[in-house]
């Protein structure tokens, strides 16, 4: 999938999922999710199944260390890697 729409994506989820208003400045691709509140510990668990049912991948535990998934765009890195093979 090509990274543009994964993205948009995840934005989409995480903005209904998480309650971020459409006019919050602060929501970029760039935003460190959790630094800035968007997502606590128990969301991250939902992000996470809900990359691997929307994108068909696994993510380990050992994912979550190894590669930065702090930001939107961070996040579709991994996801893009993932389904090429190269992660």
């Amino acid at each position: 999938m090509e990274p543009d729409k994964i993205m948009s994506a995840l934005r989409s989820f995480i903005r209904q999922r998480f309650n971020v208003p459409e006019g919050d400045a602060d929501f970029t691709d760039d935003v460190h999710l959790f630094d800035y509140g968007y997502i606590d510990s128990f969301g991250a668990i939902e992000l996470t199944e809900f990359v691997e049912k929307e994108f068909s991948i696994k993510v380990n535990q050992s994912d979550l260390i190894v590669h930065p998934m702090n930001t939107v765009r961070e996040i579709a890195t991994f996801i893009e890697g993932r389904q090429k093979g190269a992660l």
